[in-house]
């Protein structure tokens, strides 16, 4: 049976998953649909597949942290693109996804 402070450390790991997670659907949705949108707001799509992985991360499935853990380099790739490539606001909502990125991942692994 495992002791308290691994609990402790668990609990706070998944805390992090979900807060980290939740963050990145709100950034992405503000991003593309009021604070530097690319167009109709198509591109505010591309949280989705955080929305689906919400339910799993939740009930903290294995198998979801696992698919989470590689779909998210494809979300750093393209933070680190758009920190280089953009204006400032872009720069800093970029800076800002790959925070929140990194910190998932760390959470999911």
């Amino acid at each position: 049976m495992p002791d308290a402070a691994l609990l402790t450390r668990l609990a706070r790991v998944r805390a992090l998953a979900t807060t980290s997670l939740l963050a990145l659907i709100a950034l992405g949705l503000a991003w593309e649909l009021w604070l530097a949108p690319t167009g109709r707001g198509a591109w505010a799509l591309k949280v989705l597949p955080f929305a689906l992985a919400l339910p799993g991360v939740l009930r903290h499935r294995m198998y979801t942290y696992r698919w989470l853990s590689l779909l998210l380099w494809l979300y750093v790739a393209e933070a680190l693109v758009r920190a280089v490539s953009e204006g400032a606001t872009v720069r800093l909502l970029a800076l800002g996804q790959l925070g929140l990125s990194l910190a998932l991942f760390t959470a999911c692994v």
